[in-house]
């Protein structure tokens, strides 16, 4: 089984425990992707991780898109800005960063 900072992950990056989960991990997930995590990608980690305290598992991208949009408007509740900030899929990628579980429906 793979590691991250001591941390068990998937064949996919995902950690296996959610609670093993910190910013530090995260940065190191961004960097395995060559991605420096900005202030609009904790806003999106952080959105991810309160959904899913919230609801118990993890949005899929419409889903994400229109929560997104909801919270902090329709210039970053779009597919365009949230693959500007998570090119691999804003759900996938993002939930990997957060530290939870892919979401269903992702490939």
């Amino acid at each position: 089984m793979a590691e991250i900072l001591g941390a068990e992950v998937d064949e996919e990056g995902f950690l296996i425990n959610i609670s093993d989960w910190n910013e530090d991990i995260a940065i190191a997930m961004a960097n395995e992707d060559d991605i420096e995590l900005s202030t609009e990608h904790w806003e999106v980690i952080n959105f991810l991780r309160e959904y899913f305290d919230e609801y118990k598992f993890a949005p899929a991208v419409r889903v994400l898109t229109k929560s997104i949009a909801k919270r902090l408007g329709n210039d970053k509740g779009n597919s365009r800005y949230l693959y500007s900030l998570f090119p691999y899929g804003p759900a996938k990628q993002g939930c990997r960063f957060a530290g939870l579980p892919k979401p269903t429906g992702c490939v």
